[in-house]
Parts: C-alpha cells; sequence; structure tokens
C-alpha cells in the first residue's frame, strides 16, 4: 500500500491521581498518536514514551519532532508492503524506539483493516480472550496500599505488581504476604538498583514473588546475569530489551527469565513478534506491558497479548482504573474477571474521539 500522509498529535491526558514509580511520580500521559492514511483507509497508532526522559532515553516532544521531520518523510510517498519493509526504511535512523513504534504500529492497524480482519488473528493470535493484571504504585501509607489491594482482589485480579523503590522495599512486601500469603505477586524496581544491593534481593526469595522486574540499570544485562545467577526468584527484563538484538544477547546472558514486551519500548510490532517468537524457542515465557497509554494504545497491546508465548497476565487496565474519560473510543472494559477480550472489529478496532484529542492536543503536525 501507498503511504499518502501521515499525521501526528502530542497528546497530554490527565490521570485520576499521581502513579508514583521508582523515577517520580507521573500526573498526566504524554502520548504521541498517529493516523497513517493510504487512499481510502486509515490506521491509528500511540506511543507513549512519557513525557520526560526517565523510563528511557526518548520523551514526548523529542519523539512528536523525531517522527514530524525525520522519520514520516522516510514513508510519505512510498509503497509499504510489510513491516520488515518499514524497519528496512527507518532503520538509517540509530534507536529512537518509540518513534520508530508510532509509524510501525500505525502501519499494522492500517494493514489489518485493509485486509477486514482483527488485528490479533492477522498476526496469529490464539484467541481473542487476555488475561490481565492489577498494577499499583508507591502508596502514602502501607495501610493506603493494603486496601488498595483488597479492592484487586475483590474485583478478581488474577496478580498483582507492585512498584519498588528505595524506601518502600521488604517493609512492604513483608506487610503485602502476611496479609496475602497466596496472591500471585511480583514487584518492578524500573531500574532503581545495583549489584550493591544483592543482599536485599536475595532477602526478596523468602516471599515467592513471581519475578523482579528491571532491578538494575536501564540497558544492563551483564550485571542482570549475575543477579539471576543468585536468585531464586526469576528476573524479568523489561527496559533493557529494546530490540530484537538486546533479546537474543539475554536469552545467551541468562540474564532472565521473563521478558515484558512494551510494543513502544522496541520499536513497534514488527519488532515485538520478532521478539516474541525468538523468546518462545529459547523456553523464555512473555507477558505485555504498557505505559499508561490510552485505549488506543492498549488496543495494540492486546492484539499481542493473544500470542502463544505470552504467559502473565499482562499490564493492560480497564479505562477506569486511570482515566476518567478515555481518550479512545471504544473504552477499555474488563470483560470477566482479570480479562479482557480483543475486537471483532478489523485492525484495533480503536480511535480517538475526535473531541477529546481536540481537547487534550499539545501539537500537531502533518506530513504529506
Amino acid at each position: 500500500m501507498k503511504i499518502q500522509a501521515i499525521e501526528v498529535y502530542h497528546v497530554a491526558m490527565p490521570i485520576i491521581y499521581p502513579f508514583r514509580v521508582s523515577f517520580g511520580d507521573i500526573a498526566h500521559i504524554e502520548s504521541i498518536l498517529v493516523r497513517m492514511v493510504s487512499e481510502k483507509q486509515h490506521g491509528w497508532s500511540e506511543s507513549c514514551p512519557l513525557g520526560a526522559p526517565a523510563y528511557s532515553s526518548e520523551w514526548t516532544h523529542g519523539v512528536f519532532i523525531m517522527v514530524r521531520d525525520w522519520l514520516a518523510p522516510l514513508l510519505v510517498g512510498k509503497e509499504v508492503t510489510s513491516g520488515e519493509q518499514l524497519q528496512r526504511a527507518l532503520s538509517g535512523v540509530k534507536g529512537n524506539y518509540f518513534a520508530k513504534a508510532a509509524l510501525d504500529l500505525a502501519w499494522w492497524d492500517l494493514h489489518a483493516r485493509g485486509m477486514g480482519k482483527p488485528l490479533w488473528q492477522v498476526i496469529g493470535g490464539k484467541g481473542a480472550t487476555v488475561d490481565v493484571g492489577a498494577d499499583i504504585g508507591v502508596m502514602e501509607s502501607l495501610d493506603a496500599l493494603l486496601a488498595e489491594i483488597a479492592k484487586a482482589k475483590e474485583a478478581g485480579f488474577k496478580r498483582l505488581k507492585l512498584k519498588y523503590r528505595p524506601g518502600w522495599e521488604l517493609n512492604m512486601i513483608s506487610a503485602v504476604r502476611e496479609a496475602y500469603p497466596d496472591m500471585v505477586i511480583h514487584v518492578d524496581c524500573n531500574s532503581a538498583y545495583t549489584l550493591a544491593d544483592l543482599p536485599m534481593f536475595q532477602e526478596l526469595d523468602r516471599y515467592h514473588l513471581a519475578m523482579i522486574e528491571q532491578p538494575l540499570q536501564h540497558d544492563d544485562l551483564l550485571d542482570h546475569a549475575r543477579l539471576q545467577a543468585s536468585l531464586r526468584t526469576p528476573v524479568c527484563l523489561d527496559e533493557s530489551i529494546v530490540s530484537v538484538d538486546k533479546a537474543r544477547k539475554a536469552m545467551a546472558l541468562k540474564a532472565c527469565r521473563w521478558v515484558n514486551i512494551k510494543l513502544g519500548r522496541v520499536g513497534g510490532l514488527t519488532n515485538a513478534l520478532a521478539i516474541h517468537d525468538l523468546c518462545q524457542e529459547a523456553g523464555i515465557p512473555c507477558w505485555v506491558g504498557g505505559m499508561l497509554e490510552s485505549a488506543v494504545g492498549q488496543a495494540h497491546s492486546i492484539a499481542l497479548a493473544t500470542l502463544p508465548n505470552i504467559k502473565y497476565p499482562s499490564d493492560i487496565f480497564p479505562t477506569s482504573r486511570f482515566y476518567h474519560e478515555d481518550l479512545g473510543v471504544p473504552a477499555i472494559t474488563l470483560s470477566g474477571p482479570s480479562q479482557v477480550t480483543a475486537t471483532t472489529e478489523p485492525g484495533i478496532g480503536c480511535e480517538p474521539d475526535a473531541r477529546r484529542l481536540e481537547e487534550r492536543l499539545v501539537e500537531k503536525a502533518i506530513v504529506e
């Protein structure tokens, strides 16, 4: 298909309450949305690196500029027939995975719509039902945390992810495990620690966690391999896996026993599919992470989460968890306890609401 135009939107979406993680508190989510146009068809995407270069080296305004000035011009006017071809066209630009993801994901939605099939079926999903989990950030007190966990348990969520950072560590996990000895729990460190913290991580072995997510440096593999060899608890890599090549090296080094796949972080669905398949061949199970995207971004994640090597409930949330009103329609809702259901509509089955897009718009560009 020939790409005729690419529209780029920088939006800011307020969330219900600040989400506290190791690198700071997040009060609103900044995202890049892309509408890719080909003849009478179009596709949508969302890439969400956050407003500051804290999760990764990318940030929303930088991604907007990168897509507008460098990447989109490489595609407009070109025939693009596969995700691999699109990635090759962008390969002269180093890194910039969230920026590349914005275009790759829009192409996949466009492609699936052109086929008249839901995206999850196009990529070989095993079924429409997807298991999801509950995530809870750092809270103001242990009592407040336990109250949030009680709500998640009552809602029937199959697993719980707890943000973990200095000052909110072993005492927190001890209190949670005492209250919920059988709940499936893991912690997410967002790169807050070093190997000097090994004794603390070895203490975590006592609490029978499902995994420890990204404990060390955001770009590290070697120290994670040393850490994993010293623990019974599985290490899960998130920020460290930005490409198929990094995933291959992580497997070779035995740096983890789980991989979190985030579509933005790895450069889009094309690379996510390759990482999924590589991990499956190596016997490393995966799950799908998120960046608190709107329903547009989460619709892509739902499609990815239907694949056979997604073995753990994913970070896909009902809209009401973080937003009073979703930018995308339809909003994300639970279809059962700890489950969502992929669309039956062509593509991702979701688009931004025009009024809300205008209200949340920071800047816009059209490349044609």
